[in-house]
């Protein structure tokens, strides 16, 4: 994603287990501190020089209320902006 400057909608991201939640926040913190320093490159699992596009984008959906979801570690919620939405 971050060679091609895609976005992705990871649905109902919060159904995913704590120890990849987490794995998955290490990645996104790596490609959002590459973004913020406006570098066209960046160092992925410690041993890979990916190219970076500065159009990738990251979104997710989750349902906090279902049974069976996991609470956002604060580093990853750190990395996501949220927004509510409602049936009206």
């Amino acid at each position: 994603l971050a060679q091609q400057g895609c976005w992705i909608c990871l649905d109902e991201f919060n159904r995913l287990q704590p120890e990849v939640l987490s794995v998955v926040s290490n990645q996104i913190l790596s490609i959002r501190q590459a973004l913020l320093a406006e570098r066209s490159s960046f160092e992925f699992l410690e041993n890979y020089q990916i190219p970076l596009r500065p159009t990738v984008g990251i979104c997710c959906t989750q349902n906090p209320n279902y049974k069976g979801r996991t609470e956002l570690p604060d580093n990853l919620k750190a990395l996501l902006r949220p927004a509510a939405m409602m049936t009206p």
